[in-house]
Protein backbone atom coordinates (compact mmCIF):
# COMPACT_ATOMS: atom_id res chain seq x y z
CA UNK A 1 0.00 0.00 0.00
CA UNK A 2 1.27 3.63 -0.91
CA UNK A 3 1.31 5.97 2.07
CA UNK A 4 -1.20 8.96 1.48
CA UNK A 5 1.44 11.14 2.54
CA UNK A 6 3.29 11.17 -1.19
CA UNK A 7 -0.34 12.79 -2.08
CA UNK A 8 1.44 16.21 -0.40
CA UNK A 9 5.28 15.58 -1.13
CA UNK A 10 7.38 16.33 -3.94
CA UNK A 11 5.89 12.83 -5.50
CA UNK A 12 2.58 13.66 -5.80
CA UNK A 13 2.55 13.71 -9.20
CA UNK A 14 3.32 10.02 -9.18
CA UNK A 15 0.84 9.71 -6.08
CA UNK A 16 -1.61 10.85 -8.66
CA UNK A 17 -1.09 8.99 -11.35
CA UNK A 18 -0.77 5.70 -9.31
CA UNK A 19 -4.29 6.70 -8.27
CA UNK A 20 -5.63 6.78 -11.54
CA UNK A 21 -4.09 3.21 -12.68
CA UNK A 22 -5.81 1.97 -8.97
CA UNK A 23 -9.41 3.74 -10.00
CA UNK A 24 -9.41 5.93 -12.95
CA UNK A 25 -9.47 5.59 -16.52
CA UNK A 26 -7.91 7.21 -19.58
CA UNK A 27 -10.31 9.93 -19.62
CA UNK A 28 -9.10 10.98 -16.03
CA UNK A 29 -6.06 10.93 -17.37
CA UNK A 30 -6.18 13.45 -20.04
CA UNK A 31 -7.97 15.36 -18.17
CA UNK A 32 -5.15 16.18 -15.87
CA UNK A 33 -2.35 15.25 -18.09
CA UNK A 34 -0.44 18.52 -17.81
CA UNK A 35 -0.07 17.80 -14.65
CA UNK A 36 1.05 14.16 -14.74
CA UNK A 37 4.14 11.87 -15.69
CA UNK A 38 3.98 11.04 -19.35
CA UNK A 39 2.91 7.64 -20.12
CA UNK A 40 4.54 5.32 -22.96
CA UNK A 41 2.22 3.19 -25.51
CA UNK A 42 1.82 -0.35 -23.43
CA UNK A 43 1.15 2.18 -20.18
CA UNK A 44 -1.76 3.95 -22.32
CA UNK A 45 -3.09 0.54 -23.46
CA UNK A 46 -3.01 -0.81 -19.90
CA UNK A 47 -4.69 2.10 -18.66
CA UNK A 48 -7.32 2.33 -21.76
CA UNK A 49 -8.00 -1.92 -20.83
CA UNK A 50 -8.66 -0.80 -17.09
CA UNK A 51 -11.22 2.05 -18.05
CA UNK A 52 -12.97 -0.76 -20.61
CA UNK A 53 -13.21 -2.48 -17.39
CA UNK A 54 -14.85 0.42 -15.25
CA UNK A 55 -17.37 0.86 -18.15
CA UNK A 56 -18.41 -2.63 -18.35
CA UNK A 57 -19.00 -2.21 -13.90
CA UNK A 58 -20.54 0.82 -14.20
CA UNK A 59 -23.12 0.04 -17.34
CA UNK A 60 -24.10 -3.39 -14.49
CA UNK A 61 -24.27 -1.10 -11.88
CA UNK A 62 -26.87 1.76 -13.42
CA UNK A 63 -29.07 -1.08 -14.35
CA UNK A 64 -29.44 -2.49 -11.00
CA UNK A 65 -29.50 0.74 -9.70
CA UNK A 66 -32.81 1.64 -12.43
CA UNK A 67 -34.68 -1.27 -12.91
CA UNK A 68 -38.06 0.29 -13.18
CA UNK A 69 -36.93 1.55 -16.62
CA UNK A 70 -37.33 -2.21 -17.61
CA UNK A 71 -37.85 -5.34 -15.40
CA UNK A 72 -38.49 -6.73 -11.87
CA UNK A 73 -35.29 -6.14 -9.50
CA UNK A 74 -34.29 -9.44 -8.44
CA UNK A 75 -35.11 -10.70 -12.42
CA UNK A 76 -32.86 -7.87 -13.65
CA UNK A 77 -30.00 -8.80 -11.41
CA UNK A 78 -30.33 -12.32 -12.51
CA UNK A 79 -30.30 -10.86 -16.36
CA UNK A 80 -27.49 -8.66 -15.65
CA UNK A 81 -25.22 -11.73 -14.10
CA UNK A 82 -26.24 -14.24 -17.00
CA UNK A 83 -26.31 -11.87 -19.74
CA UNK A 84 -22.97 -9.95 -21.30
CA UNK A 85 -22.91 -6.31 -20.75
CA UNK A 86 -22.78 -4.48 -24.16
CA UNK A 87 -20.75 -1.04 -24.33
CA UNK A 88 -21.60 0.95 -28.20
CA UNK A 89 -18.19 1.41 -29.87
CA UNK A 90 -18.52 5.17 -29.95
CA UNK A 91 -18.66 5.11 -26.53
CA UNK A 92 -15.34 3.13 -26.26
CA UNK A 93 -13.82 5.54 -29.38
CA UNK A 94 -15.11 8.32 -27.40
CA UNK A 95 -13.22 7.33 -23.76
CA UNK A 96 -10.29 5.76 -25.01
CA UNK A 97 -9.58 8.29 -27.58
CA UNK A 98 -9.11 6.06 -30.11
CA UNK A 99 -8.97 7.28 -33.83
CA UNK A 100 -10.49 4.66 -35.82
CA UNK A 101 -12.65 0.87 -35.05
CA UNK A 102 -9.54 -1.44 -36.49
CA UNK A 103 -7.60 0.24 -33.23
CA UNK A 104 -10.23 -0.05 -31.43
CA UNK A 105 -10.96 -4.08 -31.94
CA UNK A 106 -6.77 -4.62 -31.56
CA UNK A 107 -6.57 -3.08 -28.24
CA UNK A 108 -10.08 -5.14 -27.15
CA UNK A 109 -8.47 -8.59 -28.13
CA UNK A 110 -5.16 -7.38 -26.65
CA UNK A 111 -7.23 -7.40 -23.42
CA UNK A 112 -9.04 -10.47 -24.23
CA UNK A 113 -5.47 -12.26 -24.91
CA UNK A 114 -4.07 -10.38 -21.30
CA UNK A 115 -7.27 -12.19 -19.59
CA UNK A 116 -8.64 -8.56 -18.52
CA UNK A 117 -11.92 -9.23 -19.91
CA UNK A 118 -13.52 -11.98 -22.22
CA UNK A 119 -16.80 -11.08 -24.07
CA UNK A 120 -16.69 -10.84 -28.06
CA UNK A 121 -17.06 -7.99 -30.47
CA UNK A 122 -20.37 -7.76 -32.35
CA UNK A 123 -19.51 -5.81 -35.35
CA UNK A 124 -22.80 -5.76 -36.95
CA UNK A 125 -23.97 -3.87 -34.04
CA UNK A 126 -20.86 -1.85 -33.48
CA UNK A 127 -20.56 -2.74 -29.98
CA UNK A 128 -18.67 -4.64 -27.48
CA UNK A 129 -20.51 -7.31 -25.24
CA UNK A 130 -18.58 -8.15 -22.02
CA UNK A 131 -19.08 -11.63 -20.55
CA UNK A 132 -16.20 -11.28 -18.01
CA UNK A 133 -14.11 -8.60 -16.28
CA UNK A 134 -11.49 -8.33 -13.44
CA UNK A 135 -12.24 -6.62 -10.70
CA UNK A 136 -10.84 -2.79 -9.98
CA UNK A 137 -9.38 -1.63 -6.66
CA UNK A 138 -12.16 0.17 -4.19
CA UNK A 139 -12.20 3.49 -2.24
CA UNK A 140 -12.69 3.61 0.90
CA UNK A 141 -15.57 6.14 0.64
CA UNK A 142 -17.11 3.54 -1.80
CA UNK A 143 -17.27 0.98 1.03
CA UNK A 144 -20.78 2.07 2.31
CA UNK A 145 -22.27 2.20 -0.82
CA UNK A 146 -21.19 -1.86 -1.50
CA UNK A 147 -21.85 -2.76 1.82
CA UNK A 148 -26.03 -1.14 1.37
CA UNK A 149 -25.99 -2.90 -2.31
CA UNK A 150 -24.75 -6.12 -0.36
CA UNK A 151 -27.62 -5.62 2.12
CA UNK A 152 -30.15 -4.94 -0.49
CA UNK A 153 -28.66 -7.89 -2.85
CA UNK A 154 -29.18 -10.13 0.59
CA UNK A 155 -32.98 -8.65 1.26
CA UNK A 156 -33.75 -9.70 -2.35
CA UNK A 157 -32.82 -13.01 -1.88
CA UNK A 158 -34.67 -13.46 1.49
CA UNK A 159 -37.78 -12.50 -0.57
CA UNK A 160 -37.01 -15.18 -3.15
CA UNK A 161 -36.44 -17.61 -0.60
CA UNK A 162 -39.57 -16.72 0.98
CA UNK A 163 -41.70 -16.88 -1.93
CA UNK A 164 -39.86 -20.56 -2.60
CA UNK A 165 -40.77 -22.06 0.94
CA UNK A 166 -44.30 -20.72 0.59
CA UNK A 167 -44.84 -22.45 -2.59
CA UNK A 168 -43.28 -25.89 -1.29
CA UNK A 169 -45.61 -25.71 1.70
CA UNK A 170 -48.36 -25.19 -0.47
CA UNK A 171 -47.58 -28.03 -3.01
CA UNK A 172 -46.46 -30.26 -0.06
CA UNK A 173 -50.39 -29.55 1.62
CA UNK A 174 -52.03 -30.09 -1.18
CA UNK A 175 -49.98 -33.51 -1.93
CA UNK A 176 -51.42 -34.23 1.16
CA UNK A 177 -55.02 -33.60 0.52
CA UNK A 178 -54.53 -35.96 -2.41
CA UNK A 179 -53.17 -38.55 -0.46
CA UNK A 180 -56.09 -38.22 1.92
CA UNK A 181 -58.53 -38.61 -0.84
CA UNK A 182 -57.25 -41.36 -2.59
CA UNK A 183 -56.91 -43.24 0.95
CA UNK A 184 -60.79 -42.69 1.60
CA UNK A 185 -61.84 -44.00 -1.94
CA UNK A 186 -60.04 -47.17 -1.22
CA UNK A 187 -61.61 -47.40 1.88
CA UNK A 188 -65.04 -46.65 0.77
CA UNK A 189 -64.50 -49.15 -2.59
CA UNK A 190 -63.19 -51.79 -0.06
CA UNK A 191 -66.32 -51.09 2.29
CA UNK A 192 -68.59 -51.20 -0.78
CA UNK A 193 -66.83 -54.58 -2.13
CA UNK A 194 -67.19 -56.47 1.35
CA UNK A 195 -70.87 -55.58 1.73
CA UNK A 196 -71.76 -56.69 -1.55
CA UNK A 197 -69.63 -59.95 -0.67
CA UNK A 198 -71.60 -60.31 2.38
CA UNK A 199 -74.93 -59.64 0.80
CA UNK A 200 -74.27 -62.61 -1.97
CA UNK A 201 -73.47 -64.72 0.87
CA UNK A 202 -76.60 -64.33 2.69
CA UNK A 203 -78.35 -64.47 -0.29
CA UNK A 204 -76.76 -67.76 -1.59
CA UNK A 205 -77.33 -69.36 2.30
CA UNK A 206 -80.55 -68.50 2.22
CA UNK A 207 -81.58 -70.55 -0.95
CA UNK A 208 -78.94 -73.11 -0.46
CA UNK A 209 -76.64 -72.24 -2.95
CA UNK A 210 -73.03 -71.28 -3.56
CA UNK A 211 -72.48 -67.82 -3.24
CA UNK A 212 -70.76 -67.30 -6.67
CA UNK A 213 -73.29 -69.07 -8.36
CA UNK A 214 -75.98 -67.24 -6.69
CA UNK A 215 -73.82 -64.15 -8.17
CA UNK A 216 -73.70 -65.41 -11.29
CA UNK A 217 -77.44 -66.47 -11.59
CA UNK A 218 -77.90 -62.58 -10.66
CA UNK A 219 -76.49 -60.74 -13.80
CA UNK A 220 -77.43 -63.36 -15.98
CA UNK A 221 -81.27 -64.45 -16.94
CA UNK A 222 -83.04 -67.13 -16.18
CA UNK A 223 -83.16 -70.25 -19.39
CA UNK A 224 -86.09 -69.41 -21.66
CA UNK A 225 -87.26 -65.59 -20.14
CA UNK A 226 -86.01 -63.88 -23.68
CA UNK A 227 -88.40 -66.66 -25.59
CA UNK A 228 -91.27 -65.59 -23.03
CA UNK A 229 -90.50 -62.19 -23.12
CA UNK A 230 -90.69 -62.58 -27.60
CA UNK A 231 -93.38 -64.45 -27.52
CA UNK A 232 -95.78 -61.82 -25.40
CA UNK A 233 -94.11 -58.75 -27.43
CA UNK A 234 -95.42 -60.97 -31.07
CA UNK A 235 -99.11 -61.77 -28.98
CA UNK A 236 -99.21 -58.22 -28.54
CA UNK A 237 -98.27 -57.33 -32.07
CA UNK A 238 -101.13 -59.33 -32.85
CA UNK A 239 -103.25 -58.31 -30.99
CA UNK A 240 -103.04 -54.79 -32.28
CA UNK A 241 -102.98 -55.88 -35.72
CA UNK A 242 -106.36 -57.34 -35.11
CA UNK A 243 -107.74 -54.59 -33.46
CA UNK A 244 -106.89 -52.69 -36.32
CA UNK A 245 -109.23 -54.48 -38.65
CA UNK A 246 -112.02 -54.36 -36.17
CA UNK A 247 -111.78 -50.68 -36.51
CA UNK A 248 -111.50 -50.05 -39.77
CA UNK A 249 -114.53 -52.67 -41.24
CA UNK A 250 -116.50 -50.54 -38.13
CA UNK A 251 -115.74 -47.58 -40.24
Amino acid sequence: PVSPQLADSEFSPVFRLLTIFAYGTYADYLAEAANLPPLTEAQKNKLRHLSVVTLAAKIKVMALCFPEFSFPWDYLTLVTLLFPQCIPYSVLLEQLQLKNVRQLEDLVIEAVYADVLRGSLDQRNQRLEVDYSIGRDIRREELSTITRTLQEWCQGCEVVLSGIEEQVSRANQHKEQQLALKQQIESEVANLKKTIKVTTAAAAAATSQDPEQHLTELREPAPGTNQRQASKKTSKAKGLRGSAKIWSKSN
